[in-house]
């Protein structure tokens, strides 16, 4: 019997059990993929976002604007890269600047400090490369950017060490109210819980309507993103959208927290909730109508696309408490934009909500303290020698993209929840993000996991489930 258990390795699940972990609970997070950030929150736009966008009074803009300033600390806790580089919102016509100086006013109402708008000459000051379209801009200094795998494995690792369990490949499939608690049936087992947290994402609603006669209807939204090379990194210093109009949020065009471009998301809702396909008219639409925002977006340096889903419930607010009908079951539903900023809020006010039901203690020994793997390339030559000449892996270079070392692989497999294929070693390293998009570092990458892990290499997946990325051996089927 499990005090708590959440299901989804998301942020939100992440941040949730960490704030849980505070007490002397037995705590297990149920997660359906074979890691920690495998769904949204491994593709979104990485950015925290100020707050002025949210409706005031609503609950998006109360976590928003708590959540972001909750980061600085909670990065420094946590070791994972944030950085406040501001954003702009731009307006492209004159007569649009009372819809510019509406949105500073809602931003203003919600506890947005030290917004202003600026115009067409102070702003290419800031911006070279912005549009001379552009008559003004709306300017949120603490607007930020964030490494949102990092973000996630960090909080996971920290709840981990303090305690939690984490179940991985455990897809919930049903779930049951048995008097005062609830019995959770998975793939490969049964647990039983007093609490149960849903933070599933674009599936929140399918477990709330399992549980309640209130029901919930979350709609899956599809973005696309493309993720331009490094060389593209300085195009923008600030994250860039447009002012919403009668089409909607238009395109946000920002760097990275790695140094990248990144441009989108669009907006399609889909019936199927794991539809995550890329499009060409997609992509061609977001590149587009980037270049409204942005002169000089260097379409030839673009490395990667993707696409994220975000969670979208039908009154379009954050859904975020105990279930009427049903004591003990919670959910955490429509998280879309801006969950990512508000997650370190959310994970409070839910851990809230379990200590004033089942009034734990707090652990005397909790350590909210974690420390990231070690990065080679941000390293002066004297680190790089002292560590090598500690261990040596760190003297071999998997990656050249991103400069990233057989010990920083090997760091990622063997720490608290260690990655176990590709992509969660590309998430924790970077090995494979680069230019090349692991053309080159891949096979290297296989020897080391099927090393580490003990496994045949045939054994090796990209994300899980069967994603092998080898059959056999050279002509051994012929």
């Amino acid at each position: 019997m499990y005090d708590v258990v959440v299901i989804g390795a998301g942020v939100i699940g992440s941040a949730i059990a960490r704030e849980l972990s505070r007490y002397e609970m037995n705590i297990c997070v149920l997660e359906k993929h074979s890691d920690v950030c495998c769904g949204t929150s491994k593709a979104n736009s990485g950015i925290v976002h100020a707050g002025f966008d949210a409706k005031t009074g609503s609950l998006k803009a109360k976590l928003n604007v708590l959540g972001n300033s909750m980061y600085d600390e909670y990065s420094k806790e946590l070791d994972f890269p944030f950085e406040r580089n501001g954003s702009l919102v731009l307006c492209f016509s004159k007569d649009d600047i009372h819809v510019l100086e509406e949105l500073k006013k809602q931003g203003e109402r919600n506890g947005v400090p030290e917004l202003e708008i600026i115009y067409a000459q102070e702003l290419k000051e800031k911006e070279p490369n912005i549009s001379d379209e552009v008559v003004a801009a709306l300017v949120a200094p603490t607007g930020g950017i964030v490494d949102p795998f990092k973000m996630t494995i960090a909080l996971a690792e920290n709840a981990n060490v303090n305690g939690v369990e984490f179940k991985f490949n455990s897809k919930v499939e049903s779930i049951e109210k048995i008097d005062d608690n609830y019995k959770i049936i998975t793939k490969d087992g049964i647990y039983e819980s007093k609490i149960v947290i849903n933070a599933t994402g674009v599936y929140s609603d399918y477990f709330n309507n399992m549980i309640s006669e209130k029901k919930l209807k979350v709609t899956a939204r599809r973005g696309e993103y493309c993720l331009f090379d490094k060389i593209a990194g300085d195009v923008v210093t600030h994250t860039i959208f447009q002012l919403p109009s009668k089409l909607g949020k238009g395109i946000l065009v920002t760097k990275t927290i790695d140094g990248n471009l990144l441009v989108g998301p669009n907006a399609v809702d889909l019936e199927d909730k794991d539809d995550v396909r890329t499009t060409r008219e997609g992509l061609e639409d977001i590149m587009f109508k980037a270049t409204k925002s942005i002169n000089n977006i260097p379409k030839n340096a673009v490395i990667t696309s993707f696409t994220g889903l975000r969670s979208v419930e039908e009154h379009d607010d954050f859904v975020i408490g105990e279930v009427e009908d049903s004591k003990g079951f919670i959910n955490v539903a429509g998280i879309q934009s801006p969950g990512l900023s508000s997650a370190p809020a959310i994970g409070v006010l839910v851990k809230d909500i379990v200590a004033n039901r089942l009034n734990p203690n707090k652990k005397a020994d909790f350590n909210g303290k974690r420390k990231d793997i070690v990065k080679f390339s941000e390293l002066s030559n004297e680190e790089r020698n002292k560590l090598i000449k500690n261990s040596p892996e760190y003297g071999n270079i998997i990656c050249r993209c991103e400069l990233v070392t057989e010990g920083e692989i090997i760091d990622a497999i063997k720490r608290p929840l260690g990655a176990t294929n590709l992509d969660g070693i590309k998430r924790r390293t970077r090995a494979g993000a680069g230019r090349c998009q692991a053309g080159f570092c891949t096979s290297r990458t296989v020897e080391i996991l099927s090393r580490e892990l003990n496994i045949p290499q045939t054994d090796v997946t990209k994300f899980g489930e069967d994603s092998y990325i080898l059959v056999g051996k050279n002509k051994e089927n012929i």
